[in-house]
């Protein structure tokens, strides 16, 4: 046996599904030091609640986003120096393949392929674990007694079995080809909590909770072998560990049992008449009969269910139980026949009850919508969310090409790209700093001000919704805001810092925007992100600083208010916001954080406000603001120290040590 495996960094896509968000959870809780980076696209059947307890762990970060975009996963494997990816994310529902069979070639198959190359053209990955299903071998002959091994045909006999199988075929030849270090896991059945209840044993639940017929396709004699999810979890933690290149492993247990009998069980953990309850209805276009395999290989590296089938099918109910509404409105997947629509631009809706951190987007489960995604009557084709199309001014890449104060140029690229939403983060700060805009007002009053109101005013003519990054350097410690009180300024508050022109130019235009309905205002605050090489970073300057004065403010931390922004667009958010973090941080707290997860020898020194007075030309904003309308919007946004620490501090520790 090799020596066993440790990963540093892993890549676990679509683990806000339900087998992967049992394995990813797993992995949190029992592995402090592994880096895990979650990537999915929030599909129908996905749910950022699944991934709880792993939320608020250092070591958890969430990514929205599919995998069948080559530029962001090969952006995700070398930023993130990923050097494991355990790939889950494929559509699994045999219903839907017979009804939407093109969706799923595109994302078990054409996904998978993205996968694969960006490992072969970044070449880091040390494993590459690709998780299959038993339904690949096709039908198990009704008297055999030997299950199907690793090496046996693959016979797939529908749609969603020969999209997994032909995905397999891909990894195998990357494998041979380039010599990527895959792994292959086929599956049996598995149960428990979390599971979407498109799948047979969570819908039979929810419907005995409810007293209502438990539909069957056929006769119910089809044999399955069903797998607790935790003993899976357990399973993917002993190949990711001990399982060699190359190789397959099923996953499997010999308990088998026909889908009426498991429908009789569930019928009598409720107290209900099997033979009124159970209803025989039409069956697949083709249902196999019997999936059975030889799970000998896997037990051979330490490996065995633990969780017998009368615990974990109660642990399953109780589960459901306690938690009927999990998934939403879900009576479209409880219908005999589910067919649930997967188009490009349909995802799952969101508010603010179930808000996940991530690096690119955020978003939430919404309780109170329907979850359902079902196809729309064909005389209302206006029911189907578009696809969302952004126009982003002022970042490095230069998507808006238009300068802002030019209405012509504005124009020439709404036309050219359509967007659906409107990033305004073009301003004029200075370089190096707020005190060049002192010697260049014309320059400043041109971008600030003229170039953000004809932006704003060219969205209102194409009903578009502007998002418009301001700033929260609009305000100073007062009277009835002293510095430490814990009172922040509020969104109605009027701006009372006039000190540098830059800040009289903001709070001109901000006051201005009100007029615009179509404006959603962010006030940003002393940016901090993770990159502590950019210059522009607020900890990057102030530990570049000979000298700094220790005065609390509220902050904004990048890497997890950015993707909030991208939510507030689909919200469709209007009005003012204090974008920041809750609470302040002093500068000292900051180095004090700096100097124990960095730079155990860094030091500096503070002086006052007068003394920082004769250094600059303008003086400079120090608030508190209040952040309170943003966390009831957005539940889970972290005080302003623990996202420092989250966000900032603990992934450049590991960084800078490594």
């Amino acid at each position: 046996m090799a020596t066993e495996y440790k990963p540093k960094n892993i890549l676990i896509t679509g683990a806000a599904g339900f087998i992967a968000s049992h394995v990813c959870n797993r992995l949190i809780r029992n592995y402090p030091e592994y880096k895990i980076v979650v990537l999915d696209k929030l599909d129908y059947c996905s749910n950022l609640k699944n991934l709880h307890p792993s939320r608020s762990s250092s070591n958890f970060k969430f990514i929205k986003g599919d995998i069948g975009s080559a530029d962001l996963v090969n952006f995700i494997l070398l930023t993130e120096s990923i050097d494991t990816i355990m790939h889950f994310a494929a559509q699994t529902h045999v219903d839907n393949s017979f009804g939407n069979s093109f969706e799923f070639t595109k994302n078990n198959i054409y996904g998978t392929h993205v996968l694969l190359e960006a490992c072969k053209v970044t070449g880091q990955i040390k494993r590459f674990i690709h998780v299959s299903t038993d339904e690949v071998y096709g039908e198990t002959d009704e008297d055999a007694v030997v299950g199907n091994h690793e090496a046996s045909q693959l016979l797939p006999t529908n749609p969603y079995s020969a999209t997994k199988a032909g995905a397999e075929m891909l990894v195998m030849a990357y494998g041979r080809s380039y010599g990527l270090p895959v792994i292959t896991t086929r599956g049996n059945n598995v149960y428990g909590p979390n599971q979407f209840p498109e799948k047979m044993i969570p819908k039979f639940i929810l419907l005995a909770m409810k007293g209502k017929p438990l539909p069957i396709h056929g006769d119910g004699s089809n044999v399955r072998s069903y797998l607790y999810c935790e003993d899976v979890a357990e399973a993917f933690e002993v190949i990711l560990h001990k399982g060699e290149v190359g190789h397959v492993y099923n996953i499997g247990t010999k308990k088998e049992r026909r889908v009426v009998d498991v429908a009789k069980e569930i019928c009598q953990l409720f107290s209900l008449n099997p033979d009124t309850q159970i209803k025989f209805v039409e069956n697949r276009p083709f249902n196999d009969q019997r999936y059975f395999l030889d799970d000998q290989k896997l037990k051979n590296l330490g490996w065995s269910e633990r969780t017998s089938w009368e615990e974990g099918l109660r642990k399953t109910m109780d589960w459901y139980v306690k938690n009927p509404e999990w998934w939403g409105d879900v009576s479209g997947a409880l219908l005999p026949h589910p067919k649930m629509l997967m188009v490009p631009g349909i995802e799952r809706k969101f508010d603010g009850t179930d808000t996940g951190a991530s690096a690119f987007s955020l978003s939430a489960s919404d309780s109170r919508e329907s979850h359902m995604v079902v196809p729309p009557p064909k005389n209302n084709p206006s029911t189907q969310k578009p696809s969302l199309k952004f126009l982003i001014y002022g970042v490095p890449y230069e998507y808006g090409r238009g300068r802002l104060q030019e209405r012509s140029q504005l124009l020439a690229d709404i036309q050219s790209v359509k967007p659906t939403h409107v990033f305004n983060a073009a301003g004029v700060t200075g370089r190096p700093n707020v005190d060049w805009c002192e010697s260049h007002k014309p320059e400043t009053i041109r971008t600030n001000v003229v170039g953000t109101l004809t932006l704003a005013d060219v969205c209102r003519d194409h009903n578009l919704l502007m998002i418009n990054y301001a700033t929260g350097c609009i305000f100073e410690y007062d009277a009835a805001h002293p510095s430490r009180s814990g009172i922040g300024f509020k969104e109605e508050d009027t701006p009372n810092f006039t000190g540098s022109f830059y800040s009289k130019t903001k709070a001109m235009v901000e006051e201005l925007l009100k007029e615009y309905d179509n404006v959603c205002t962010l006030r940003v605050r002393m940016p901090i992100s993770s990159d502590l090489s950019n210059p522009r970073n607020f900890i990057t300057k102030i530990s570049r600083y000979d000298k700094v004065v220790d005065i609390p403010n509220s902050m904004t931390i990048l890497d997890e208010l950015l993707p909030i922004s991208v939510e507030m667009a689909k919200r469709n958010l209007r009005g003012l916001w204090n974008f920041t973090n809750p609470g302040v941080v002093s500068h000292n707290e900051i180095l004090e954080m700096y100097k124990k997860y960095i730079d155990p020898s860094f030091k500096w020194t503070n002086f006052t406000l007068e003394e920082q007075a004769k250094v600059i030309v303008a003086p400079r904003s120090n608030n508190e603001m209040d952040a309170s309308k943003l966390k009831k919007e957005f539940p889970e946004l972290l005080p302003i120290k623990e996202s420092l620490i989250k966000y900032v501090f603990e992934p450049n520790k590991k960084a800078f040590s490594g």
